[in-house]
């Protein structure tokens, strides 16, 4: 430019600008940017008011070269275009302090008796649910549950009104959220069935008492002396958003009713009418009921009697059965159940901003048990990042799973507590449609994969559950006996061309594996302490995505591995924030 010299124009006309010599040049040195490019300013740049107002826009560019120039810039793992964590503002904020506050509390009980609850409870506990571990210690959120249920419960009995009281329970995967709400509710249903018990000898009484006097009235009939008044009325309804679920809860409350003697059935989908009908309306009566809210409506809408008895209504995973989906139908249920409810109990592993929204509008008086490590992931799970765009996968999804199974399932077992002779993994997909290609490939590799997602029917979801969960154990230099739960898994892995099990399958099998390829139906609440691995097939959405997939591990304090898959459109950057927090116990928030 040096070089170049500006030609004198033919015609020599003044400017508008005469009379104004340098004002020109001040301005242009205001705008270049720098350390005091901004200095000395009357008025806002009009680049600065548009980049505050739109933040999201990109900047003009200063010529018009500039703008034909191709963008070529691309995301950098380094300098991220945006804060990689910014899908954490779907969930809602908790702070340290209060954290650190509600730790120190909880430190000071160390034993389930120590909780409040009654001695057949505790031994239920001990002997039902958790067989040959007396010096059990209570986990953090069944320390800071129980016991506010408990006083909750003595100060209503205390108080005349019919006002019921809210709980939010709010816990991290794996800490035994499902025992926190159960053992309340069990105690308090026992409590309150003496107390009916007295009520009922008093009435006796004075029936005796009416029938001396008045020698004309009519005795009662046989028929009615052996139906109990609790038949298809219970005190207690336990919601779940899935069968799954509901199978699994129902078991261990089965557990407990064999020490502390109440009434508990479990009713979803898979389940026929008559089978319902006849474990909902038996002579002996019903306690508590396991169900879907769905399940729970339409027998309401015919037998509106079932909720006219219900004191304590629990809604487990409260943040998918308060979304779409389930709100109108869950709030139904609680609206109809209103005039005798004593206590509504809310228990979720993440508290999204829409459910804090809604529980502030709905319930603002609800009282919030939240343990110190919610929306957490404990320190004992791994997370690794596995790249399918090196040259040994060369962008194949597929293959980088097959490959990631096959060499966790021949390296030795790393579990210290026990030896299990099959090692059980979960592979998550975002969508369902392709969870049945994963599984199918898998197969055709030599892997044990079955798809589990919502198109599986209810039996067979059971049926899978059963044949993933179960897994043979021995110890020292036992050898182990035949699994009959592997080759029943067998019996679901879908190989390709119709082949069964007893048909020649892939020249290469690996022994002793179980895989379950899945979406966000087996990221909730099903019981995976056999679980080890966990493999993300794709990077989750958002944060509660993470902490529910991850917290198929570390359950019952024990050690776990998760394996991220990412390609050059998926956002690194996230998952290696999600592995800062990790390693450093912080929640994802």
């Amino acid at each position: 430019m040096a070089m170049r010299r500006r030609r004198d124009p033919a015609r020599k006309v003044l400017t508008v600008d005469v009379g104004r010599t340098g004002e020109r040049e001040v301005r242009k040195k205001r705008e270049q940017p720098g350390p005091f490019g901004g200095m000395n300013m009357r008025h806002v740049p009009r680049d600065l008011m548009q980049a505050q107002t739109q933040p999201a826009a990109r900047a003009r560019p200063e010529s018009r070269d500039a703008a034909d120039k191709p963008k070529t810039r691309s995301r950098n793992d380094d300098r991220p275009l945006y804060h990689a964590l910014k899908m954490q503002q779907t969930l809602t904020p908790m702070s340290y302090i209060q954290r650190d506050r509600i730790r120190a509390k909880l430190d000071k009980i160390e034993t389930f008796e120590e909780l409040g609850l009654t001695p057949a409870v505790v031994d239920a506990v001990y002997s039902q649910v958790l067989p040959g571990l007396e010096t059990y210690t209570p986990t953090p959120a069944q320390k800071l549950a129980v016991p506010a249920l408990l006083k909750a419960e003595e100060s209503q009995q205390k108080n005349s009104d019919h006002r019921y009281d809210t709980f939010m329970l709010a816990a991290e995967t794996g800490s035994g959220k499902t025992l926190a709400y159960l053992l309340p509710v069990i105690d308090n249903v026992k409590r309150q069935e003496e107390i009916d018990k007295v009520a009922e000898v008093a009435r006796e009484e004075e029936q005796k008492q009416r029938l001396a006097t008045n020698v004309f009235e009519v005795d009662p009939h046989e028929a009615d002396e052996k139906v109990s008044p609790s038949m298809g009325r219970p005190r207690a309804i336990i919601l779940m958003p899935s069968s799954e679920l509901v199978t699994q809860v129902g078991k261990v409350a089965k557990l407990m009713s064999h020490t502390v003697k109440y009434r508990v059935e479990a009713i979803s989908s898979a389940n026929t009418p008559t089978v319902i009908r006849s474990r909902l309306f038996r002579p002996s009566g019903v306690d508590i009921v396991v169900s879907t809210p769905h399940l729970i409506s339409s027998i309401a809408e015919k037998e509106p009697n079932i909720l006219s008895r219900v004191q304590y209504l629990v809604v487990d995973e409260a943040d998918s059965l308060f979304d779409r989906s389930f709100n109108e139908t869950t709030q139904g249920i609680i609206d109809r159940a209103a005039p005798s409810l004593k206590q509504l109990i809310l228990c979720s592993a993440t508290i999204p901003r829409s459910l804090d929204k809604y529980m502030d509008r709905t319930y603002p008086n609800a009282r919030r048990l939240v343990t110190p490590k919610l929306h957490s992931i404990e320190r004992r799970v791994q997370l690794g990042m596995v790249d399918i765009d090196k040259p040994l996968y060369r962008g194949n999804r597929d293959l980088a799973c097959a490959d990631v199974i096959w060499t966790i399932g021949k390296a030795v077992h790393d579990d210290t507590s026990s030896h299990h002779t099959v090692k059980c993994m979960m592979v998550f997909v975002n969508e369902r449609e392709r969870a049945e290609e994963v599984a199918k490939f898998l197969a055709s590799k030599g892997v044990d994969a079955v798809p589990f997602t919502r198109d599986t029917s209810e039996q067979r979801q059971n049926d899978i559950l059963d044949a993933f969960t179960s897994s043979t154990r021995f110890v020292g230099n036992e050898k182990p006996a035949q699994d009959k739960s592997q080759r029943n898994f067998r019996d679901f892995v879908p190989l390709e061309g119709g082949r069964t099990e007893q048909n020649t399958g892939p020249s290469r099998h690996l022994p002793n594996v179980k895989v379950l390829v899945t979406t966000d139906l087996g990221s909730r609440g099903i019981d995976t302490l056999a679980v080890r691995h966990v493999i993300l097939y794709d990077v989750p959405h958002t944060t509660i995505d993470f902490i529910h997939r991850l917290g198929r591990l570390g359950r019952m304090g024990r050690r776990g591995r998760g394996v991220v898959l990412v390609g050059k459109h998926d956002r690194k950057d996230i998952v290696r924030e999600v592995r800062e927090a990790m390693h450093k116990g912080q929640a994802l928030i």
